[in-house]
């Protein structure tokens, strides 16, 4: 009777893929366009100017990405030349580059679980020194000769009992079993945050660990990394056949099926079920918010996620999800089927790829589970048998569980601290040309792999500047100019300096950066006397009344202008939305390969350009400050612009790992050497309250150098 239902649910499978034909038709042909089901707390709120702007920018950024995705592949040829770079960048972007060693694995096997048609070892092996990867490995029990062998990477089901997790092989067990009953060997591997040891998949999603995109790091390099070694270990097997290995899993297990096919050649059909969509859904219907970092690699080359499906070709690959799934919309689902079926076209392979949808939300349905097997046995095994038996699960957790103790040496739940391979942040020079050479390769990079998403060919021309208002009162002029930095963000520079004072008298601009905080501040210092201009509301204090007068006696006193900016996201272009709408903000940023730091010396850097357009400031000498995160702003857009003479910087981070965050940029260097390559060329001075320690290595370098010895000077604020 059991097996009789489940061909009877595999018929109904069948009639309805025959009946949902009609709509994927439609789809295909843009003839139907499927509602989203996402949250209305996923879109950008756009009930302010800056709301509005960020909308339009993700919009903008989203699809631009989209349309430069595989467009430069036209023939055969052009792909043959092209594939073996991306699937490098891929690696990179994986934190799998320069490739890790595969040491070795020190596979054990503990208990043993006899079934009447298969039997499961629960075996652990090390994917890399002390980082440990638990599985469950389904063997039927006749093996004449070496069997075809499926790698099952889990989604994400939790299964903790009493405070215990058993890994989230328990959870998808099923799908081991009807394997190995179909004739298969199938490793089942428990992921990094919920197998046995529980390491950590949510890095930026809420926990604050924004370090994780400065180090290049995604859990998603660990997950890969895994597959590559369990792949390893499966050829090492008696009962594998090497040649003929598949991959599959559902949605975070979709997504890590995405990476070893894509990476790993000795994948010969893979089916992910619900693992990937188009970059419109991620960053413009917000499905991002929806998923944890393991989903994504650090999008340095600014891909669309159908580069990562080309890769598999001429490989057959059959792209499984379901038609009301929210958080893989049907959509992007069809729009990245058809991008890559063109790479597969060009490569003669049209048969080797497919799309299977089914009805139901993001599930793991019947109907998805009897596709993958009707794939694998047309491509592992050459056959198409009709499936008799259903996937269920057969074992208690407790019996899958691999470790009774968990080691004492385990990496798992620190592995995103050394994943990645980072610079030396303490390196020096040994000679003025070994300098040189150093630094011309930080600055290549940092363009090529940090700030990759800056706009090119607009540095060079400056942006057009219209002016706001101008005027004077307590003998402070106060002006204001509107600028693009980036369409479509329009930002507003500020100027203010003595009254009556005449551009040639000018001895100094000082352009100061501004967090929200600095922002504030700002607004409400400078509304003492021109609160109109600013939108302030409220009667200035009498502290804030003596600080201006301070203020209004500098200009008094000495021939300098101030100038201020508040970078994208800040002032008046502030988007608003509690932490965790930033948070998620932040984090479209990042799929885009940019940072919202980043994409802030971009701004900064613009605001120079258009103070020295403001009339009779082109040739004043410029400084610039900030505080915090600010101060590493302000440092970045010096390093980059021409004519900075010196930078103050309060209380400067000393590691990127405290910010500000920078795609990669600890792979690259870290802030004693940004300090320096600042210094190479303007004064720099660190105003620090934790004292000078952390910054002998830029003040070594200059020595090191023969710079003038006030180029980079520490000055504690704590000093008595």
């Amino acid at each position: 009777m059991r097996q009789q239902g489940g061909e009877n649910r595999v018929q109904r499978a069948i009639l309805f893929g025959a009946l949902l034909v009609a709509l994927i038709i439609g789809v295909l042909a843009g003839g139907i366009t499927p509602a989203t089901a996402q949250s209305p707390g996923w879109q950008i709120d756009r009930s302010t100017p800056g709301g509005r702007m960020l909308d339009e920018y993700f919009r903008s950024q989203a699809a631009a990405v989209t349309d430069d995705c595989l467009t430069d592949i036209k023939t055969v040829e052009d792909w043959n030349q092209k594939k073996g770079q991306y699937r490098a960048e891929l690696l990179e972007m994986l934190g799998l580059s320069p490739f890790p060693e595969r040491t070795p694995l020190q596979p054990e096997i503990t208990p043993r679980i006899d079934h009447g048609d298969f039997t499961v070892e629960a075996v652990h092996f090390q994917s890399r020194p002390c980082l440990y990867v638990t599985g469950d490995l389904y063997v039927p029990k006749k093996v004449d000769k070496p069997l075809p062998a499926i790698l099952y990477v889990c989604g994400h089901g939790r299964v903790v009992k009493d405070g215990i997790s058993y890994g989230n092989k328990a959870h998808y067990q099923h799908h081991g079993g009807w394997f190995a009953r179909n004739g298969y060997v199938c490793l089942t591997i428990d992921t990094l945050q919920l197998g046995e040891i529980e390491g950590l998949h949510h890095g930026t999603h809420h926990l604050g660990m924004w370090w994780w995109s400065g180090r290049g790091y995604t859990p998603a390099g660990v997950e890969a990394w895994n597959c590559i070694r369990a792949l390893d270990y499966l050829q090492s097997r008696p009962e594998v056949d090497p040649e003929r290995l598949g991959v599959t899993g559902r949605s975070g297990g979709g997504a890590y099926s995405w990476w070893i096919a894509a990476i790993d050649e000795r994948i010969k059909a893979a089916v992910p079920v619900a693992g990937i969509t188009s970059m419109h859904n991620h960053v413009v219907d917000g499905c991002v918010e929806g998923h944890c970092d393991c989903m994504y690699m650090v999008n340095t080359y600014g891909w669309n996620f159908e580069k990562v499906a080309a890769l598999v070709a001429p490989r057959p690959l059959l792209i499984s999800n379901t038609d009301k799934d929210r958080i893989f919309p049907l959509d992007g689902v069809v729009d990245v089927y058809n991008k890559t079926r063109r790479i597969y076209e060009l490569v003669g392979a049209t048969d080797h790829i497919g799309l299977q949808i089914s009805e139901g939300p993001h599930h793991d349905t019947q109907e998805l589970r009897v596709a993958a097997f009707h794939w694998f046995n047309r491509f592992l095994k050459n056959e198409n048998p009709l499936i008799e038996t259903t996937a269920v699960k057969f074992f208690k957790p407790e019996e899958l569980k691999v470790f009774e103790e968990l080691p004492a040496d385990e990496k798992n739940t620190t592995i995103q601290e050394d994943f990645t391979v980072l610079a030396d942040r303490d390196w020096l020079p040994s000679s003025p040309s070994e300098w040189n050479e150093h630094a011309d390769r930080v600055r290549s990079d940092l363009l090529a792999k940090s700030f990759r998403a800056w706009p090119s060919g607009t540095a060079e021309a400056g942006p057009q500047i219209e002016k706001a208002f101008d005027v004077e009162r307590g003998g402070v002029r106060f002006s204001a100019y509107d600028f693009i930095s980036q369409k479509p963000f329009e930002l507003r520079l500020f100027v203010a300096h003595r009254a009556g004072l005449k551009p040639a008298d000018l001895e100094l601009v000082v352009l100061n950066v501004l967090d929200q905080q600095g922002w504030n501040d700002f607004q409400q210092l400078y509304s003492v006397e021109f609160a109109q201009e600013l939108g302030a509301t409220g009667e200035a204090t009498a502290a804030t009344k003596e600080e201006f007068a301070a203020e209004r006696k500098m200009y008094q006193s000495h021939p300098w202008a101030m100038a201020f900016v508040a970078a994208r996201g800040v002032g008046l272009t502030e988007w608003g939305g509690d932490e965790k709408k930033q948070t998620q903000i932040r984090r479209r940023f990042l799929l885009l390969g940019q940072t919202l730091d980043g994409m802030r010396v971009w701004d900064v850097r613009r605001a120079t350009q258009a103070l020295r357009a403001v009339d009779g400031f082109k040739d004043v000498p410029l400084w610039m400050q900030g505080k915090g995160d600010a101060a590493g702003i302000a440092l970045y857009a010096a390093m980059f612009e021409p004519d900075v003479q010196r930078v103050d910087l309060w209380d400067l981070p000393t590691t990127h790992d405290k910010g500000p965050v920078f795609l990669n940029v600890r792979r690259i260097l870290d802030m004693p050497l940004a300090v320096a390559l600042a210094g190479e060329r303007s004064q720099v001075r660190l105003y620090q309250s934790n004292g000078s320690v952390e910054w002998e290595v830029p003040q070594a370098i200059a020595k090191r150098l023969n710079w003038p010895e006030n180029r980079i000077q520490v000055r504690n604020l704590n000093a008595k």
